[in-house]
């Protein structure tokens, strides 16, 4: 038999995602160091399968890098492999790339990018 409680009620799969997210935050979008030029490889524990090696001069690779460390990196991954200057220049576009949950979290956590999202509706 198995017994639920009902006083704590299981969290949704789009809590559990939104916290998933909100975790790895910097406190800052100008924490994100990462580099603006060059070739940038992932680690396995963020790209586990297909294209690992991105270069960040060419605008559709640099796309996919963001996509995939927004969605998949760790918090030492968004610092370390994200740049402030370029996603403040991409989000317009990568807002529709990433997840819902990701987008929303960014969103309300950094203001700025929300009105670059709505500017560009």
């Amino acid at each position: 038999m198995v017994m639920h409680s009902s006083s704590s009620p299981e969290p949704s799969a789009a809590e559990v995602f939104r916290a998933r997210y909100a975790n790895r935050l910097p406190a800052s979008l100008e924490k994100l160091a990462g580099p603006q030029h060059g070739v940038v490889e992932l680690p396995l524990h963020v790209a586990w399968s297909g294209l690992r090696a991105y270069d960040l001069d060419r605008p559709r690779l640099r796309m996919g890098l963001y996509r995939t460390v927004l969605g998949e990196g760790q918090h030492e991954d968004l610092v370390n492999l994200l740049n402030h200057d370029l996603l403040l220049a991409q989000w317009p576009v990568l807002r529709n790339l990433v997840s819902r949950h990701v987008r929303q979290v960014w969103e309300e956590a950094f203001p700025e990018l929300a009105s670059r999202g709505s500017a560009a509706a």
